[in-house]
């Protein structure tokens, strides 16, 4: 998704339908400034604290947020004996990150002598965002990863007939389905609950979407006695941005099809 996923210019695939060429490796960086306070917590403690932080994209990779070693607090951190090598970046180093009797070992890395393609990546580390117990992105808790800002999801109302089906059985209808689109990712169609006729049971499933929030899923019972293990899924408490599908459910499964004025999608 954004810039680096999927069809974006500095993907793998990059689209063809444009009048420029970048030119470069095939594997290609990108760092631009992330002014927004970043906090990471671990063990009741903050390890990293800053509003100087950088996002670098990096071609089929999420963005990754790296600081300036003044905004860790260093002392929860001790040096590893783990090295790597990037050819694009160069040679990483890596600390442990501890805190009393808790620690993640090699949680951190820099390139203390990156290559010369790039060599704005000096001074500054990364932490591996499944190494901290809690990030912030100024006073919101976030999850997954920080939200990139070449990524959107737009929700808008539709009057398309949107139809789910298990074979032969219709599953959900509806002429007043709300469209979702978010970058780099198929649209997906989220249905109210008056529109769905299988019987939806809740699943002990959840997930979270740094743009959406943290989803609840469904089983569908089909009239044949087959159960689809979370093959529904929605937002109960959505965050502000993606309000609109509050309550409503979306299906995705192998055994479903969805069809969109009269075409299967």
């Amino acid at each position: 998704m954004g810039l680096t996923r999927t069809s974006g210019p500095l993907s793998p695939r990059a689209p063809q339908s444009v009048n420029y060429a970048i030119d470069g490796p095939a594997h290609k960086l990108l760092m631009h400034p992330f002014p927004r306070r970043v906090r990471a917590e671990f063990a009741g403690r903050t390890v990293l604290d800053t509003v100087a932080g950088v996002l670098l994209h990096e071609t089929a990779l999420l963005p990754r947020l790296y600081v300036p070693e003044a905004d860790l607090d260093t002392s929860a951190f001790v040096p590893s004996e783990l090295t790597t090598h990037c050819p694009f970046k160069g040679d990483a180093t890596y600390r442990t990150l501890r805190v009393g009797d808790r620690e993640v070992p090699d949680a951190l890395w820099t390139y203390p002598e990156p290559v010369p393609a790039a060599p704005w990546l000096g001074g500054y580390s990364s932490l591996y965002w499944e190494a901290a117990d809690a990030w912030f992105d100024e006073d919101e808790q976030v999850f997954g990863h920080l939200t990139d800002p070449f990524t959107r999801v737009d929700v808008r109302p539709t009057s398309r007939h949107v139809q789910v089906f298990a074979g032969d059985e219709l599953v959900a209808e509806s002429h007043a389905p709300l469209r979702l689109d978010e970058t780099g990712l198929p649209t997906r169609w989220y249905l109210a609950p008056g529109d769905v006729r299988a019987r939806l049971e809740r699943s002990d499933t959840h997930m979270r979407c740094p743009y959406k929030g943290e989803s609840s899923y469904w089983d569908v019972h089909l009239a044949d006695g087959r159960v689809l293990t979370d093959a529904a899924w929605g937002y109960p408490d959505p965050l502000p941005e993606s309000a609109r599908i509050a309550g409503h459910h979306s299906f995705l499964h192998d055994d479903l099809r969805t069809v969109v004025d009269g075409t299967e999608v």
